[in-house]
């Protein structure tokens, strides 16, 4: 049964947390969604709107009320980045960065992988996000994908630690498929009918 995060005030349905995700990356903004598969508990898939192409890893099933992801865009497949979104009870009324934190994510007993997490909200959306920032980001994925579990601890405050685990079950294959996705992707700008 999915855990629920304790930063989130009240439980959501499955289907309501699925809607939130394809939300896409411009959390307020509404992307069209393709390309979907499953992958044990993770999910693998293609979000787009106008040139923008945006490809995703995501683990939904860990936490009822968040959904943690591993995230590229076309034209810049190189540069995946990692994000949390915890579903709020309200919309939120600002686009902000609240706070930045120290993060700390780990995959079974292997290296500990030391970042900066910012705290984000987006007018008009109910999710609080997590952008998550690794100097070894390619580790971790190579890491998950061999994994059985990621631990991941923010430290919101000297003394005030959030910690949450995401299981990893399909998480390499939804990882290799969001890149394959991506790397198959023309970069924005570029007309696909052209070479």
């Amino acid at each position: 049964m999915p855990r629920r995060s304790r930063l989130a005030p009240s439980l959501l349905p499955l289907f309501f947390t699925l809607c939130l995700l394809l939300a896409g990356p411009a959390a307020a903004t509404d992307y069209n969604t393709s390309d979907a598969r499953a992958h044990g508990g993770w999910h693998s898939l293609a979000l787009s709107l106008g040139e923008a192409r945006h490809f995703r890893a995501i683990d939904q099933h860990s936490y009822s009320d968040s959904i943690f992801s591993v995230n590229a865009s076309a034209g810049a497949c190189n540069l995946p980045w990692l994000e949390l979104r915890v579903a709020l009870d309200a919309y939120q009324p600002e686009s902000a960065t609240v706070n930045r934190v120290p993060a700390d994510l780990r995959v079974d007993h292997e290296t500990i992988h030391s970042g900066r997490a910012a705290f984000v909200t987006e007018r008009g959306d109910r999710g609080f996000y997590v952008r998550i920032a690794l100097p070894e980001l390619d580790l971790l994925l190579d890491e998950m994908a061999a994994g059985e579990l990621l631990r991941l601890r923010l430290m919101r405050g000297e003394d005030d630690p959030w910690f949450m685990a995401f299981s990893l079950a399909g998480a390499g294959e939804a990882i290799a498929r969001m890149q394959r996705l991506c790397a198959q992707a023309p970069a924005p700008g570029v007309d696909e009918g052209n070479d």
